[in-house]
């Protein structure tokens, strides 16, 4: 028997008892004729004590430890005089009789500890290393715990969990996706899925009316904080609903993992925007609600009312009042105009209005405009004296809202305004069904083609597409998009007809989605669902930034597993086998 106890689980009223424990040295304090030792695993940290009086060579082999030995030891459970009030063990040590190294280790290249000294790049390197520290290991252990969660929650409401296919067919409409070849069927590829959609519509066809699945998707696109070219989906379909169906199931799994993990209460029924509303209002389709500082048009105070070029021009004009930041210096504001100028903002400018204490007024255009103008301006937008009112404008109003959207989280940053403990939830609705592509000069699907058009809508199909909206619903935790779900159409000659409008010829529609067509034609209920992101959920109930930090073998931002050293080239017998051939221009490869 290598344990009969963990490092975390024996206390004071243990004492006495002859236990084995096994895990990997934490640290080693050497003091004379006494050597401490931590032995560690996944459970918790226990100290061993060994006594070069009682026992020399039990004191000469823990003196000879290094750091992440694998050691097993036996020995008789002490209370500890020195106590250690910040480990649950900390009353409690071993008195070593046996001590066995299981496994050496090199010197790890950092130290395994909360607060390591290694970065991003070495900890992905040796992640199997980054994995024993407490504060990766309580986010697989918090993850895990949501996985159970759910799978009871939607069990006890009748779901049942099926597994779909990994190797699918490819289906050019959404992101990119990552193909498989196929040894056996040559030049033709398979396709990892992006999710399970129309997978779990025909199981609705075939009358699993309540299905859910922990599913691994995958997405070829270009990385960021919160994602990864492959995560994991809560997905979830259900027959014979409506839009608020789907809310009120979803809406008490949210808040059935909130306050089993957290002991946070959402209220009884979340608040429902729609998409042109929180535009309008913030700048954004997942807004954070954790403070105020929403929008405030100003065209009707500042266009045309003065001699400033620029606003008398825009399409759309709009500020944010910073409550208590009057007194901002010109360093401060030059730095919030650089920020906006950042390409990943792409703002030209920005104006500010300061309402000092002593109830005077300074803006960067103020010879452009009376006073008269800026005390309605106040009015517009609530400023108080000692506030700081931020003006943008553009030609085009939603990318200027989208970028107002920006300096509005930067300063709720700069101010401590989004704070990681509180959580604030709700549902955006009445999303558009379509969006316009520069790039493919054409109106594409803003989720996906089999979203149901608003009833209310259906007739604009024909008229203006672009004004149709969809029976689509996104669930958004403090500005991040956690889930995301629509009702589906379920009637073939609609779905064609929306693949005629995404500009499928009929061939074109029934070659890459005609098994969706055809099942329609056999008795296809009316279907909704939503797909979770896991990684996202729980990485904001974890407060952490990045979702990588609550996968066991992430990518790094370019896509890479540096542990894995993957991609990587294949050999020249597995591409024979594949009948491929591989011609990499020298382009790419600069």
């Amino acid at each position: 028997m290598y344990r009969g106890n963990t490092c975390g689980e024996l206390r004071i009223s243990d004492v006495g008892k002859t236990v084995t424990l096994a895990g990997w040295v934490q640290k080693i304090r050497k003091m004379g004729g006494m050597t401490f030792v931590d032995v560690r695993d996944r459970y918790g940290i226990t100290q061993l004590a060994c006594n070069e009086t009682t026992d020399a060579d039990i004191f000469a082999k823990a003196n000879k430890l290094g750091r992440e030995y694998c050691i097993k030891v036996v020995g008789e459970v002490s209370e500890r005089q020195s106590k250690n009030g910040n480990i649950p063990t900390g009353d409690i040590e071993i008195l070593v009789r046996e001590l066995t190294v299981l496994s050496e280790s090199v010197t790890p290249p950092f130290t395994i500890e909360d607060d390591t000294d290694g970065g991003d790049d070495i900890r992905m390197k040796y992640r199997y290393l980054d994995l024993r520290r407490n504060a990766v290991r309580k986010n697989l252990e918090l993850r895990h715990r949501m996985t159970i969660l759910v799978r009871n929650f939607l069990d006890s409401k009748d779901f049942i969990e099926v597994e779909t296919p990994i190797l699918i067919g490819s289906t050019p409409e959404g992101a990119r996706d990552f193909v498989v070849p196929s040894r056996m069927n040559p030049g033709q590829f398979y396709a990892l899925p992006q999710s399970p959609q129309t997978l779990k519509q025909l199981l609705m066809v075939s009358g699993f009316d309540r299905y859910f699945q922990i599913a691994k998707c995958f997405r070829d696109e270009d990385l960021r904080a919160d994602r990864q070219p492959e995560f994991t989906q809560i997905d979830c379909e259900m027959s014979f609903v409506e839009q608020q169906d789907v809310i009120e199931v979803f809406e008490g799994m949210s808040r059935h993992l909130f306050k089993e993990i957290l002991s946070v209460e959402l209220p009884e029924h979340l608040p429902q925007i729609t998409w042109h509303e929180a535009m309008r209002r913030f700048g954004s389709d997942k807004p954070d609600m954790r403070f105020g500082m929403e929008f405030v048009e100003l065209d009707e105070q500042l266009k045309g009312t003065g001699t400033f070029p620029v606003f008398n021009d825009a399409a759309y004009i709009g500020g944010i009042c910073v409550p208590g930041c009057a007194g901002y210096t010109r360093k401060q504001l030059d730095g919030l105009t650089d920020f906006v100028k950042r390409p990943q903002v792409g703002a030209s400018g920005l104006v500010y209005v300061k309402y000092n204490e002593d109830g005077t007024v300074k803006s960067s255009i103020d010879k452009f405009y009376t006073p008269e103008v800026w005390q309605k301006v106040k009015e517009a937008t609530g400023a108080k004296d000692g506030d700081l009112v931020l003006i943008m404008s553009g030609s085009n109003a939603n990318k200027t809202r989208v970028q107002l959207c920006s300096l509005r989280l930067e300063m709720g940053d700069r101010l401590g305004l989004r704070d990681k403990n509180r959580f604030e939830c709700l549902w955006v609705v009445d999303f558009p069904l379509f969006e316009w592509s520069d790039e493919e000069q054409r109106l594409m699907s803003t989720h996906h083609p089999f979203t149901m058009p608003n009833p209310d809508d259906i007739s604009l199909l024909d008229t203006h597409p672009e004004r149709v909206r969809a029976v689509a619903y996104d669930f958004v935790c403090n500005g991040v998009e956690l889930g995301g779900g629509s009702i589906r159409i379920h009637d073939g000659r609609l779905q064609e007809k929306m693949f005629g409008i995404l500009g499928f010829t009929p061939e074109q529609a029934m070659a890459q989605f005609g098994f969706l067509i055809n099942a329609f034609r056999y008795g296809a209920p009316p279907h909704g669902g939503i797909a979770f992101g896991l990684d996202r959920f729980v990485s904001i109930l974890a407060g952490l930034d990045s979702i990588r930090d609550c996968m066991a073998f992430p990518k790094n931002n370019s896509g890479r597993d540096v542990m894995l050293d993957a991609p990587s080239a294949l050999d020249i017998k597995q591409l024979n086998e594949l009948k491929l051939k591989v011609d990499v221009s020298q382009e790419s490869n600069s």
